[in-house]
């Protein structure tokens, strides 16, 4: 029996592989290496009190619980945002769903003044918020709405073609059979987009975690409150504590590879069973 061989447009199976294992070595291996084996010149008690030491700590505790947060927020009003622009037609609609990708196009830098500017005590929105008692630039909750800012994208345009691919003659039986929209938003829509919002909310969370442009703008940079683990690296690299600098960023490079690891496995997992569900 004669095998047929298949046509692919792109180079063959060896010649791909190995230019993906090159620019994967060059462009993330390489410089990832370079942060361990600078790492490793310390010895233990130095990358300990280095690590561990309470200003460190607090970065950490602000860095990855504003991100999660942050990711979570955008999760929903991500959720929201994609389903107006799939589900509506509006006037201002491709204006809307243009304004949805600024803050790619955005300089964070310039993200982070204009944020600071507005939710100052003397910006338009900071002058609303005082009378409450609310303060959002240069505290800890300037760097969730910077974060919160920067991370929307992520899940809107993750969730936006899947939520488009489901078809509304599900939605619309499962209504005939007698379902709540509740119903038929936990049992139909949500088992469908629940990959894609697990793949919006890390995307959105690893762009949090190393963000630095448009936070240090409106964090105010006060340590042991609003000071963030990227900032302080660069406090350290500008001591010329490289060693330092590299072991911070070592505890981030690995608790980020985790927290992204459980995610993806948790997406794998429900992609899974989304399947065999079909």
């Amino acid at each position: 029996m004669t095998s047929v061989k298949r046509y692919s447009p792109l180079p063959g199976f060896r010649l791909a592989m190995g230019y993906t294992l090159v620019y994967l070595t060059l462009i993330v291996l390489i410089p990832l290496a370079a942060v361990g084996t600078k790492t490793l010149t310390m010895g233990w008690e130095a990358f300990w009190a280095a690590v561990s030491s309470p200003r460190v700590v607090a970065s950490y505790q602000l860095s990855f619980g504003a991100s999660l947060l942050a990711a979570a927020i955008n999760v929903v009003f991500g959720l929201i945002f994609a389903w107006v622009l799939v589900r509506y037609r509006f006037p201002g609609k491709g204006l809307i769903d243009s304004l949805v990708d600024l803050p790619f196009a955005l300089p964070t830098a310039v993200a982070g003044i204009a944020l600071a500017t507005i939710y100052s005590e003397n910006g338009p929105v900071g002058k609303l918020l005082e009378p409450w008692g609310i303060e959002i630039a240069y505290t800890p909750n300037g760097v969730l709405l910077a974060l919160v800012f920067i991370g929307l994208p992520f899940v809107v345009r993750t969730v936006q073609p899947v939520l488009g691919d489901l078809e509304k003659e599900v939605e619309e039986a499962a209504a005939g059979l007698g379902a709540s929209r509740w119903q038929t938003f936990l049992r139909i829509i949500l088992p469908h987009i629940a990959p894609a919002l697990l793949t919006g909310f890390a995307m959105a969370f690893a762009r949090a975690v190393g963000e630095y442009g448009s936070v240090i703008f409106i964090a105010g940079n006060v340590p042991m409150v609003s000071e963030i683990t990227p900032l302080l690296i660069i406090t350290k690299l500008e001591q010329y504590d490289y060693a330092g600098a590299t072991a911070v960023a070592s505890v981030m490079l690995v608790f980020s590879f985790v927290l992204l690891l459980i995610i993806n496995g948790l997406q794998g997992w429900m992609q899974n069973r989304h399947a065999k569900g079909a």
